[in-house]
């Protein structure tokens, strides 16, 4: 398992999980896209919002590995932000399984997180 080092832990100040310290013997949790609802917590919106954050300075439009990125976490983004780079050959139970940002829907969905990036291209 690839551990992404500079990659943020957990959200600074909450215990909202963003890596792995270990791999599970018993292989990766499987990638499954989760549903956002607009009732979901503050807390959770917020969490989000940092792990998108995160992923985008870290990887920008790059593919990367999925490796000790949090399986629950990457639920809340898979499918819509964050996708498969080959949809055909894609494996959710991989700790190799490549994914890339959907910069677009990324942009819609968390529109804060870009704002800083927007002022840099002003």
């Amino acid at each position: 398992m690839l551990k992404h080092r500079g990659f943020p832990g957990r959200l600074p100040g909450t215990d909202f999980q963003f890596t792995l310290r270990r791999a599970n013997p018993k292989g990766a949790t499987p990638l499954t896209p989760r549903e956002r609802f607009r009732d979901r917590r503050p807390a959770d919106k917020r969490a989000d919002a940092g792990f998108m954050k995160a992923l985008w300075e870290q990887f920008g439009t790059e593919p990367f590995e999925r490796g000790n990125l949090d399986a629950g976490r990457l639920s809340w983004l898979f499918g819509r932000e964050v996708r498969p780079v080959d949809p055909d050959t894609f494996d959710p139970e991989s700790y190799e399984a490549m994914l890339v940002i959907d910069e677009t829907a990324a942009r819609a969905a968390f529109p804060e997180t870009f704002e800083a990036d927007e002022e840099d291209w002003a």
